[in-house]
Order: structure tokens, then C-alpha cells, then sequence
């Protein structure tokens, strides 16, 4: 498998040049060619799903406390922008109704992150599915979890999207456990990369994606491993470096 099958999603939109998680950012992944956008989503306090990534307000807005402790209106009230730089000041939190509505047209994957280990919110599978099948999404979307409950929910109600379980932590037998939660792929923390883990991982028909690649090596490891996505801050560098890799592979 070459690079050239190595997906680039651009890690809570190209966050390394914008504000994580905000339409500026999501945008900017656009415009430099990323495959698809990852992101986050919580539940405001009138359970509305939003695009944050902490299921705290504090470090990305002028705000404090849980995004589950307040309404969308008191959310929209915040500024999401001017803690990175203040030529983004004014920016919004968004809705997954607002994200889906900007990507619908736009040839992207997207993987959506169900922020739910931490807190694990009512419905919240039941939720954004429904709102990726409302806007004809499906075809193009991945759900991710951290918590093997959510996978189970995502196959309890048919989820056509897939399941992939995200893990940080090492697991001797990673791939039998995803396998028995009926996971479509696994989603893993760069230092859980290992050769051995994509070859069991393809034999089994579950993809491998890797966070959060920022560095050159780790982006060209994850590229010459065979790695089906990663997931980056800097979209942009990672298309040059798979370019560079794929002319090197047909030489």
C-alpha cells in the first residue's frame, strides 16, 4: 500500500493555522486540499450538538464552565477566536447543523468525534446520525468514540457510517477487542504505530487511522506503514510531504 492511499484529515479543521474547531479553521482545511475535516461534538445544556473539542468552555473561549451547563444562545454569546489571535476575534461556536450545512457540498470525508468518555451524553449517537442522514451524509462520514459503550450503541441502531474505537493506551489484543465491539477501524495515538498492528489490522478489513501527526517523520512513517488516514494540525505541510513521498515511491 502506497501513501497515495493515506488520507489527510485536518485535525479539529487546520488548527495549526486557526482557532480548532471553528468555521475559520474548517475552511482554511478546504482551501489548502485536505481529504476530510475531523472534529468534536458535545451537547449544550437544550441539548443542541456543537463542534468544541474540552468539555469545558475555558481554554478555547472567554467563557468558563461545562458546554453541557449551557444553552446554545448563552454559547453563541462567547468568542472562540481571540485566545489564538485577535485578527480572529468574533468567532462563534458551531453547530453540527451549520458545519454539515457548509460541507454538504464540498468533496470531503468528515469524522466526527463523539466526545462522550468523559461525559457521556444522552442520545448522542441517536442525535448526530440522524442529523449526518438529514443532510445525505453518510457515504462520507466516520464516528469515532473513545467509549466502547458508544460503538455498541452506534451497531445498536444500525449506524451505516461505521464505528471506529480511539485509544491512547496499548492493548495487547487491540484489534480482537474492536473486533468484538464491532468496530469498522481504530483509530490510535501516534506512539501505538507499529507495522505489525496495520498488517493484522487490514487482514481483519478494519482501517487504521493515526493522531495526531505534526512532525515530517511521523507523517512519512505513517505514509510508507500503509496507514489508511492521519489526522493533522497542518494539513497543508502533510499534502506536500505526501507528494514528496509518492514521487520518491515512483522513481
Amino acid at each position: 500500500m502506497s501513501g497515495l492511499a493515506t488520507n489527510i484529515f485536518a485535525h479539529r479543521g487546520a488548527s495549526g493555522y486557526a482557532p480548532e474547531n471553528t468555521m475559520a479553521a474548517f475552511q482554511l482545511a478546504y482551501w489548502q486540499g485536505a481529504d476530510g475535516i475531523e472534529t468534536d461534538v458535545h451537547l449544550t445544556k437544550d441539548n443542541i450538538p456543537v463542534l468544541m473539542h474540552d468539555e469545558r468552555v475555558n481554554r478555547t473561549t472567554d467563557g468558563s464552565g461545562f458546554i453541557q451547563g449551557y444553552t446554545l444562545h448563552q454559547l453563541k454569546q462567547l468568542d472562540t477566536g481571540s485566545w489564538f489571535s485577535p485578527k480572529f476575534t468574533g468567532s462563534r461556536v458551531v453547530t453540527l447543523d451549520e458545519f454539515l450545512v457548509w460541507i454538504r457540498d464540498k468533496a470531503l470525508y468528515l469524522n466526527i468525534e463523539l466526545k462522550n468518555n468523559k461525559i457521556d451524553y444522552k442520545n448522542l449517537e441517536t442525535i448526530v446520525y440522524d442529523k449526518i442522514a438529514f443532510y445525505g451524509l453518510l457515504d462520507c462520514t466516520i464516528l469515532s468514540t473513545f467509549n466502547p459503550n458508544s460503538v455498541i450503541r452506534l451497531n445498536e441502531i444500525g449506524a451505516k457510517t461505521g464505528a471506529a474505537l480511539l485509544t491512547a493506551e496499548r492493548h495487547k489484543q487491540l484489534i480482537t477487542y474492536a473486533k468484538d465491539l464491532k468496530a469498522s477501524a481504530i483509530h490510535i495515538k501516534y506512539r501505538l504505530l507499529s507495522q505489525a498492528l496495520i498488517n493484522r489490522s487490514h487482514e481483519e478489513h478494519m482501517a487504521v487511522r493515526v493522531f495526531t501527526t505534526n512532525k515530517p517523520v511521523q507523517m512519512l512513517r505513517c505514509f510508507s506503514m500503509g496507514c489508511d488516514a492521519i489526522f493533522t494540525d497542518f494539513p497543508e505541510a502533510a499534502i506536500q510531504y505526501r507528494h514528496q513521498f509518492n514521487s520518491r515511491k515512483e522513481k
